[in-house]
């Protein structure tokens, strides 16, 4: 049987069209499936690695708490020590003497002062007094505010040298290196403590030892700052540059705080001066003016106790005064 040509096109084209529907109808159900299979699996590796990423940040915040914990414990540890010994007060004034030689030297001013004593014809209680405090008291407050002092101009440098670290890390040299640049070209007493830092580094103590030592040496809340930045970043990773930015900017603020706070305690302290030299000027225009009026307090035992009792009385209202102007940041 003969079939028409027409009919052999139209049956290839309705096969044709059968074979393309049904190929669209399974392939696009297979891209789709692959499609939502693929998008299933990103999105659980979207989620893996944030459910990954948040328990490093959970460790690592575990691992900072821990960190400060200890540097806190270690800080009690050393309050609880109590007051510091001649030769720790020493090391802080950046004296470079032994405690037989600062001895020495208070056995001197002892001396000095007894001569003074006698010399103006004290009464014998009054020249002890005086050897008294040459020996003890006139040399330990020489070495506590030369201690003061020193500490004041290490802080005002230290931020520079927190400087010149982040600017060393960020060029991508070691911290060793930026310590050792600090310890040659920085200012006293900053260059002296680095120093010693780099020095306890070579000869085999760790960064967080090296740091302990220099916060004994230099017991001022910036060396307990910087030490732990350092420690952290050492114990758990981190951008340093940016940590150190950021505690360089701190201790800038609060110096210029400490500014702001010195000028506005400025007349406060002032008249507490004027208060204080006061009396003294006053005693001494009258004995100018009419030697014979203040001589009872001067000769007769009343008028000494009278004395006695008034200093005390003045040195208490000068430390409450002083202590009500100063304020800590």
């Amino acid at each position: 049987m003969d079939i028409e040509p027409r009919t052999l096109i139209l049956v290839a084209g309705v096969i044709i069209a059968v074979l393309g529907v049904g190929f669209a109808l399974t392939g696009g159900k297979g891209e789709k499936a692959a499609k939502r299979a693929k998008s299933l699996s990103g999105n659980a590796r979207v989620a893996k690695a944030k459910t990954d990423s948040q328990s490093q940040q959970k460790d690592r915040r575990k691992h900072v708490q821990d960190s400060l914990k200890k540097i806190e414990e270690k800080q009690k540890e050393l309050k609880k020590k109590g007051k510091l010994s001649l030769d720790q007060q020493l090391e802080q004034a950046g004296f470079d003497i032994t405690i037989r030689d600062f001895y020495m030297v208070s056995g001197i001013v002892a001396l000095i002062m007894i001569g003074i004593g006698i010399i103006s014809g004290q009464s014998p209680m009054i020249i002890g007094a005086m050897g008294v405090v040459g020996m003890f008291g006139l040399p330990r407050w020489f070495v506590g505010r030369a201690k003061k002092k020193r500490q004041k101009k290490f802080v005002a440098e230290f931020s520079n040298s927190i400087d010149v670290i982040v600017r060393g890390v960020k060029s991508g040299l070691p911290v060793n290196e930026c310590l050792k640049i600090i310890a040659r070209d920085a200012q006293s007493p900053v260059k002296e403590e680095f120093h010693l830092l780099v020095e306890g580094q070579r000869i085999g103590l760790s960064l967080e030892q090296s740091l302990d030592r220099m916060y004994t040496r230099m017991p001022v809340n910036e060396v307990n700052f910087f030490a732990i930045v350092l420690i952290i970043q050492q114990q758990t990773g981190g951008n340093l540059a940016d940590a150190l930015g950021n505690l360089s900017t701190v201790l800038r603020s609060r110096k210029s705080m400490l500014g702001k706070i010195a000028a506005l305690s400025m007349e406060a302290k002032a008249s507490a001066a004027i208060l204080a030299a006061m009396p003294f000027f006053v005693s001494g225009m009258v004995s100018m003016s009419a030697p014979d009026y203040l001589e009872p307090l001067l000769v007769t035992q009343t008028g000494q106790f009278m004395l006695m009792a008034a200093g005390v009385w003045m040195s208490i209202g000068i430390f409450v005064m002083k202590n009500m102007i100063s304020i800590k940041v």
